[in-house]
């Protein structure tokens, strides 16, 4: 694999993590407990790396970041459809790794040191708006629902507006009722916290 093979794809982005809702990190600011942890998945629509096609594909990932992202240190887990062939494991690890370059992925790449082992597996992705629901079995759970007013009770609809944003533009916010990974140097659990549902359409080199 090189960095050189023309790739894209479109698709659906999903993100719980245990930031308030709307998420600071959004807007260059400390998380709000001042570490990070969260969950992200991309569905593929549709999508290519050079020949080899992606569609219907869902990759998940799961991180901690001790501090902001932007200083690094963090620690990944990423989890790949079990229905993907040698050719799109192959595909899909060359782009999330940011080895091939474009997108979000080297930038996020940049702040992780410690990769662990990807697992090749069934991941349950659900884009619902407020009933969007991520499952990798065993492993990691997210489900969203609409936020809600504290005084009146009644349900909240709310965007996040980016026009620079490297992973999403615009992406519709949610309060995320499960946020909860259990593997390997990742255990963390949270609920009541930030969650967001975004199309998104990337390209490489």
């Amino acid at each position: 694999m090189t960095g050189k093979v023309s790739w894209n794809f479109t698709g659906q982005f999903f993100q719980a993590c245990n930031c308030a809702w709307g998420c600071p990190c959004n807007f260059n600011a400390p998380p709000t407990t001042g570490f990070c942890d969260g969950v992200v998945a991309w569905h593929i629509e549709k999508g290519k790396y050079g020949m080899t096609k992606l569609d219907g594909l869902t990759v998940a990932g799961a991180a901690h970041w001790p501090k902001q992202i932007h200083e690094g240190n963090g620690t990944l887990a990423i989890y790949i459809d079990e229905r993907a062939t040698p050719e799109q494991r192959q595909a899909i690890l060359a782009i999330f790794s940011g080895q091939a370059g474009g997108g979000p992925f080297p930038v996020i790449a940049s702040t992780i040191s410690k990769l662990l082992e990807p697992r090749f597996v069934p991941v349950e992705f659900q884009s619902r708006g407020k009933d969007s629901r991520l499952v990798v079995k065993g492993l990691m759970e997210a489900q969203l629902d609409a936020m809600h007013n504290p005084v009146t009770k009644k349900e909240v609809r709310g965007k996040v507006v980016l026009p620079d944003g490297f992973i999403f533009q615009e992406a519709d916010v949610y309060n995320a009722t499960k946020c909860m990974v259990k593997d390997r140097d990742l255990d963390f659990s949270y609920s009541g916290t930030n969650g967001h549902i975004a199309q998104v359409s990337y390209r490489g080199p």
